[in-house]
């Protein structure tokens, strides 16, 4: 029943993301090939991880195009509620499809915590999927980021992308990533 419901459950998340009008260079809907990617990232990260977990991680940004970020203030406050907003826009949404999927409203509760980063250094699940999501961003996303901005902000998020991470997230940084000693010192203990 567990294998079932998961799949199902992904499955649904697969689908509205592949919604997405924007799309990667091979014409896959972004949304849908970062969701991928995270479980990817995951299952490197975790091979075990339990379903609950795979739902998060899974659904971190459905449908996260149809709440832009230029739709908010700008500066902090209004990144700030931005990100609060998605969070629970992502929860809510994972839930719906979780309960269509037979998973109880218990178990949805329990990813909505982990997708509003509810105890997040303090609760192993939610720092899992930071985990991932920083990895994610790392393997994937860094680069064109990189590519975009000066020395001083490469530095700076690299910074707080440590330190959002575990020690168990940081020592796979290191172990996956070339960095450059100016950079990789940010994931070191």
């Amino acid at each position: 029943m567990s294998t079932d419901r998961l799949s199902t459950t992904l499955a649904a998340i697969d689908k509205a993301n592949a919604t997405d009008s924007n799309h990667a260079a091979d014409g896959t809907p972004e949304a849908l090939l970062y969701g991928q990617r995270m479980s990817n990232e995951l299952a490197r990260l975790i091979p075990d991880a339990s379903d609950l977990l795979q739902v998060a991680v899974r659904g971190q940004h459905i449908e996260r195009w149809t709440s832009p970020r230029a739709s908010y203030p700008e500066g902090r406050e209004g990144y700030l509620a931005w990100r609060r907003d998605l969070g629970a826009f992502h929860a809510t949404r994972v839930a719906e499809i979780m309960e269509a999927s037979g998973f109880g409203g218990a178990e949805a509760e329990r990813v909505g915590r982990m997708l509003r980063k509810e105890g997040i250094k303090h609760d192993p699940d939610v720092q899992a999927l930071e985990d991932v999501a920083c990895l994610t961003f790392l393997r994937w996303y860094f680069l064109p980021f990189a590519a975009s901005h000066d020395e001083s902000d490469i530095s700076r998020i690299v910074q707080k992308t440590a330190r959002k991470m575990s020690s168990r997230g940081r020592a796979r940084a290191l172990s996956d990533f070339d960095l450059p000693e100016s950079l990789a010192s940010a994931f070191r203990e």
